[in-house]
């Protein structure tokens, strides 16, 4: 009967478990930043071992955040989700107005259109028209005697009745509006904060990679250089 055996290279380094090769990252795949935080948890940490990708993502995570604490010294609950998000690798952005619109109720909705209706030129345009038509009425005695005679009281009484109805109306809107832009806001500083977190730790992925095969370039070198040496001793 055969035993299995696991190879050295499918043994994470941190959890000491076994994982098929592409579940596991190589020390070389490692940031300089995460790879000194995983040497100084699990000591032994060097060229030729491996990291599962669920561990490597609590340590990408510990180390965003020991960054923002040391920028900041503080981390707020926006700056969590975005951590949450690197660790998860899950999306941040979304449509603010389809989640914002499901909790909407119905006096809301209504306050929308008639803010929308309010502030167009239809608005204008149906506001004057009654008006004018109101004024003539009354001053041409179209329906016989005017019920609403010079200096038009009850004209001023409605007039006076839509403002003070209107105006609570469009603070509402503007109260939900003001909602949206704060939600949108929040929206955009976390996929910023995640973009600008992701392209700084992609620069020291790329000089750590370029800084290993530069060593490994200079390590071929001395090899060929060896070479020739003991070539050019056995030709003598």
């Amino acid at each position: 009967m055969r035993r299995a055996t696991v190879a050295k290279g499918d043994l994470c380094h941190v959890c000491g478990r076994a994982f098929p090769a592409d579940e596991l990252r190589p020390w070389v795949a490692v940031r300089p930043g995460v790879s000194a935080l995983i040497e100084a948890e699990s000591p032994g940490w060097c060229d030729g071992a491996f990291i599962c990708q669920a561990d490597l993502a609590r340590k990408r995570r510990l180390y965003v955040e020991r960054m923002l604490e040391d920028e900041r010294g503080e981390i707020g609950a926006l700056d969590k989700v975005v951590l949450d998000s690197i660790e998860s690798g899950s999306i941040l952005s979304r449509h603010l107005d389809s989640a914002v619109d499901e909790k909407i109720t119905f006096g809301e909705r209504m306050a929308d259109r008639v803010a929308v209706f309010g502030g167009s030129w239809t608005f204008i345009l149906i506001f004057l028209s009654v008006l004018l038509v109101w004024i003539a009425i009354n001053l041409a005695g179209l329906l016989g005697a005017a019920f609403d005679p010079y200096p038009f009281i009850l004209l001023n009484l409605v007039l006076s009745c839509v403002a003070a109805l209107q105006a609570p109306v469009i603070m509402m809107s503007q109260r939900r509006q003001e909602t949206k832009d704060r939600l949108r806001g929040e929206n955009d500083y976390r996929v910023n904060l995640k973009a600008e977190l992701e392209i700084r730790q992609l620069h020291e992925k790329l000089d750590h990679q370029l800084v290993h095969q530069w060593q490994r370039l200079v390590e071929m070198q001395q090899i060929q250089i060896e070479m020739l040496e003991e070539r050019g001793r056995d030709g003598r």
